[in-house]
């Protein structure tokens, strides 16, 4: 049985766009980081090199595939592919081989960009501050995605400000040059 498996985009996004800043985010949420590991736990992630540098380590429990142009690129407990196209391929053999229905895809700015015009779902963490930073999200496009979930949440204990989580769904079918991202009205 061929089960069909989602492409999921998981990301955090200040109410400006910044996901990022000197490789780092530009802020800490306990409360989203316990809600990242419980949507990405037993899935196969995508991530970029400098995104997985960023992290320091494999994520315990799923199966971590790191997109690198670099062939001499190697960490322990990682799968290392040249570039987007492949990793989906190891992803969604990983998938079927679990039996679970999603590939995470978790950054950086480039691997986003890449995925979000295949994407089925967009899983946004909105992030109610203003940072400055060096990496944006692209945009999305309020004609491609609609919004079938959102939940606010006040900082609670680790969190440095208030967040939403905003599940985003594919409208229909769109060719990739129809999806660009525009954080600021998808934030609004």
């Amino acid at each position: 049985m061929n089960t069909p498996v989602e492409l999921v985009v998981v990301a955090a996004v200040a109410d400006n766009g910044v996901i990022g800043s000197a490789n780092a985010m530009p802020w800490r949420l306990k409360t989203e980081q316990r809600h990242f590991r419980a949507l990405t736990l037993g899935k196969p992630l995508v991530m970029g090199r400098k995104t997985f540098t960023s992290i320091g380590r494999p994520l315990d429990r799923r199966t971590n595939i790191v997109v690198s142009r670099d062939p001499a690129f190697a960490a322990p407990g990682i799968v290392v592919a040249p570039e987007l196209d492949t990793a989906l391929a190891i992803a969604r053999a990983d998938a079927r081989r679990r039996g679970v229905d999603a590939i995470m895809i978790i950054g950086g700015a480039d691997i986003y960009a890449q995925a979000i015009p295949r994407a089925d779902r967009i899983a946004l963490t909105l992030v109610h501050v203003r940072p400055e930073g060096d990496t944006r999200l692209p945009p999305i496009n309020p004609d491609v995605w609609v919004e079938a979930a959102r939940r606010h949440h006040p900082a609670g204990p680790g969190d440095e400000s208030a967040f939403t989580f905003v599940d985003l769904r594919r409208k229909s079918t769109t060719s990739a040059t129809e999806s660009h991202v525009d954080v600021d009205r998808a934030g609004a």
